[in-house]
C-alpha cells in the first residue's frame, strides 16, 4: 500500500505536490536548454506574425478560438492563408507549454530565485492574456491598433524570456548594478527609454503602411511617409548614444561595455534595413526580419538595463 498522502491534501499544501511530482531541485542544463527553446519560440512567434501579416493571412482563419465557425483547424478549402495563420496561433501552445515547463522548474527554488520565479509567472500569464489579445485581433477585424498593441506584448514576452536566461547564471557573478555608477544607470534609462520610444513609432509606421494583414483590413489614418522619418530619428540619436556609452564602458573597462557593443550593432543593422525597405518599397521578407530584429534590439536593451540598474537580484545577491 502507497505510503502517500492522497491527491487532494498534495493539492492543498504546494510543497507537498511539488515533490509528488519530482520538481527540480537545482538548475541544471536542463533548465537552461529549456529557457533558451522558450526565448527562441518567443521570437518564432514574432516571425510567425510578421508572416501573418506580410502575406495578407490575418483573417486566415476568420473567427476565434475556432478557425471557422465548424473546425478548430484550418481546412484545405481555405488555401495557403488558412494554414498560415493556424500555424501562427499553434505556437501559441508551443510557447505556453515551455513557459509552463519553466515555472514548474523554479518552483521549488522560489524562496531563494525569486528573480526566475517571477520572470516564468510572468510569461506563462502573458502568453495567456496574448492569446486572448490575439482573439480581440481577429474579431474586430484586425484593427490596427490592437494589431499594434499584439506585437509590443509579443515583444514583452521576448524580452522578459530574455532576462530569465540571463538571469539563470546571476546566481554566480556580481550584480553590475551593485558597482554601477549613477552616470551609468541614468544612461541605460534615456537609453531604454528612447528605445521604447522608437519601438512604438515604428509600430505606428507600420500600422499606416501597406501591409495590413488583409485587404480590407483599415489602416491607422496617419501619414506613412512623414512617420517613416519621424520614426529615423529617434533611431539615429539612439545609435549615437549607445556607441558614445559602449566606448565609455571600455575606456573605464566596465562589464557592460560588450553589451553595449551588441546593441549598438544590432541598432546599426537595424537602420540599415529600414533604409533599405523604405527605398525599396517595403518588400516584404525586409519587413519581416526588421520586425524581428526589433524584438532581438529590444531584448538585449532590456538585459543590459536589468543588469546595470540591479534589478531581480536574487536572494544571495540581496544579502
Amino acid at each position: 500500500m502507497s505510503n502517500r498522502p492522497p491527491l487532494a491534501t498534495t493539492v492543498k499544501n504546494p510543497a507537498s505536490l511539488a515533490r509528488r511530482l519530482r520538481l527540480p531541485t537545482r538548475l541544471d542544463r536542463k533548465v537552461t536548454v529549456l529557457a533558451w527553446c522558450s526565448f527562441v519560440a518567443q521570437v518564432l512567434v514574432i516571425a510567425t506574425g510578421g508572416a501573418v501579416r506580410l502575406t495578407s493571412s490575418g483573417l486566415g482563419c476568420p473567427t476565434w478560438p475556432l478557425c471557422t465557425p465548424e473546425s478548430l483547424v484550418n481546412t484545405p478549402e481555405m488555401g495557403i492563408h488558412g494554414l498560415i495563420e493556424f500555424g501562427n496561433r499553434t505556437l501559441t501552445g508551443l510557447v505556453g507549454g515551455l513557459a509552463l515547463a519553466l515555472l514548474l522548474c523554479v518552483f521549488q527554488l522560489r524562496a531563494q530565485r525569486k528573480d526566475l520565479y517571477i520572470l516564468a509567472s510572468s510569461v506563462l500569464v502573458g502568453v495567456m492574456a496574448q492569446a486572448l489579445v490575439g482573439g480581440i485581433t481577429v474579431l474586430t477585424g484586425l484593427n490596427p491598433f490592437i494589431v499594434g498593441f499584439h506585437y509590443l506584448a509579443s515583444l514583452t514576452l521576448v524580452c522578459l524570456s530574455a532576462l530569465f536566461v540571463d538571469r539563470l547564471g546571476a546566481g554566480a557573478r556580481t550584480p553590475a548594478g551593485l558597482a554601477s555608477p549613477r552616470w551609468l544607470k541614468n544612461s541605460l534609462w534615456a537609453t531604454a527609454s528612447l528605445t521604447a520610444v522608437t519601438v512604438v513609432l515604428g509600430v505606428l509606421t507600420t500600422g499606416a503602411g501597406p501591409h495590413s494583414g488583409d485587404a480590407a483590413a483599415g489602416r491607422n489614418g496617419f501619414n506613412a511617409v512623414i512617420l517613416q522619418h519621424v520614426h529615423a530619428w529617434p533611431s539615429y540619436l539612439l545609435i549615437v548614444m549607445t556607441l558614445l556609452l559602449a566606448l565609455v564602458l571600455h575606456s573605464k573597462k566596465h562589464e557592460s561595455w560588450k553589451w553595449a557593443a551588441l546593441l549598438v550593432a544590432i541598432q546599426a543593422m537595424q537602420a540599415a534595413l529600414g533604409i533599405f525597405q523604405a527605398r525599396n518599397g517595403l518588400p516584404e521578407l525586409a519587413v519581416g526580419f526588421h520586425m524581428v530584429l526589433a524584438s532581438l534590439l529590444a531584448a538585449t536593451t532590456a538585459v543590459i538595463f536589468v543588469r546595470t540598474q540591479g534589478y531581480l537580484m536574487s536572494q544571495s545577491q540581496q544579502a
